[in-house]
């Protein structure tokens, strides 16, 4: 359990706030590059950290990331013109380009006053099928952090963005705890649960086929450059080999998933204290679809999710959409990954008091999570270097492998160990 101090600690992620702090020393992504789908397209309100931004992609195709109220009198620049070249306010016409320079101010047509003003503009990047913004303190930008999924053929990768309505290190600690994945997601991880005769998913897009149907597994931690990694490792029906399932958690949202062909890169980027936008990044060898992915997260039901705007919307309104008939021969009543996982962190309530929990060993992985954030935290407060920031991340993944005797799990990933700065 956490101490209401260290739960706001890390839960509080406004101005001002430890977790602010940190959260304010990395590159986060702000929306994906679909959301801005050609020059001079409608501009995205954004809400990220607290605060509220605007996204465009100009004429050229460049994106620009700004402060949501016009400078001059704070209308919205998200019901602006994108044109010529910049976004333009409709209250008064100020226009300006992506780097925030003012381009005109049609009411006080003076270049020489337009040339010495500039807008809150930040520093934007698009790599992967996402636009990523820094909005920290200028001069300790880092080194912007490159993932696997980056270099993945267009074809091969597949950008999702489902925005809950609840705290983001909820989702964080759900995606880092392996013990409830043969659990809550018992129909897509143990197929034949209801006669007790376990049989492996064949399904090798999917994150929660397990190999093993043991739901008590042996939790062994590694602390690393960019957070810890940790296995699970599950009995298998051999006494020497276990089933090690190899999963990163990487400060100060980050995890990936692995499914028997693909990996699920996940980052849970905090709207606020009790909004967060989950980026799902699914790339491969092989090439698989949007709605091979919208349908295997459950999200292809219109009750769960409205794609125009990303956003999950199941409610206790009906139960999340729960059936409870369906539960003869469905462990949750619900169906998808994703539908699974949200339901649960909603269900904790928006921000979670987690001074009220009872931990077991199964847990150790959520308490490290902890851990490393609080670190973290503190070392941002002391102005210290956090642990990933600015580090290539390009080598970092995840595995579900069968592990013999004796044989040392770190060397399923070795990479893991040699994450350095970028």
């Amino acid at each position: 359990m956490l101490t209401h101090q260290d739960n706001d600690m890390l839960c509080h992620v406004g101005p001002g706030t430890p977790g602010g702090t940190l959260m304010r020393r990395f590159w986060h992504p702000v929306c994906t590059s679909a959301q801005l789908p050609h020059p001079d397209c409608a501009p995205l309100r954004v809400r990220l950290l607290g605060e509220d931004y605007v996204a465009f992609r100009d004429t050229h195709g460049q994106v620009g990331f700004m402060e949501e109220l016009c400078m001059h009198r704070g209308a919205s620049l998200a019901l602006g013109r994108v044109e010529e070249g910049g976004i333009r306010c409709l209250y008064h016409g100020w226009k300006f380009n992506a780097s925030g320079a003012v381009m005109e101010t049609p009411n006080h047509a003076d270049p020489k006053y337009a040339a010495r003003m500039k807008a809150p503009a930040f520093p934007v990047r698009e790599e992967g099928g996402i636009i990523w913004a820094y909005v920290g303190p200028r001069e300790l930008q880092p080194a912007f952090s490159r993932y696997a999924f980056m270099d993945a053929e267009p074809a091969h990768r597949v950008v999702l963005r489902i925005n809950v309505a609840c705290n983001y290190l909820q989702l964080v600690e759900g995606g880092e705890d392996s013990s409830h994945v043969g659990v809550l997601h018992t129909n897509m991880a143990r197929p034949g649960w209801k006669d007790n005769e376990f049989s492996r998913n064949p399904d090798v897009v999917n994150p929660a086929a397990l190999a093993s149907n043991d739901l008590e597994p042996a939790l062994k931690i590694e602390e690393t450059a960019f957070g810890f990694q940790y296995v699970a490792l599950r009995k298998t029906d051999d006494p020497r080999i276990r089933n090690a399932r190899v999963v990163p958690f990487i400060v100060p949202y980050g995890r990936i998933i692995p499914a028997p062909e693909f990996l699920f890169t996940v980052l849970e980027v905090p709207e606020d204290d009790t909004h967060t936008s989950t980026y799902i990044v699914v790339h491969g060898n092989a090439p698989v679809t949007e709605e091979t992915i919208i349908g295997l997260l459950g999200l292809n039901d219109q009750r769960y999710y409205d794609r125009k705007n990303c956003a999950f919307t199941a409610s206790w309104a009906d139960s999340f959409g729960q059936n409870r008939e369906l539960m003869r021969e469905s462990w949750t009543g619900l169906r998808g990954v994703e539908v699974e996982d949200a339901t649960i962190a909603l269900s904790q309530g928006p921000l979670y008091d987690r001074s009220r929990e009872h931990l077991v060993p199964a847990d150790q992985a959520v308490v490290r999570v902890r851990r490393v954030l609080l670190e973290s935290v503190r070392r941002a407060m002391q102005n210290q270097q956090p642990a990933a920031l600015g580090l290539d991340l390009s080598g970092v993944g995840a595995c579900d492998s069968q592990l013999e005797e004796g044989a040392a799990w770190q060397d399923l990933l070795p990479s893991h160990r040699r994450t350095e700065a970028a």
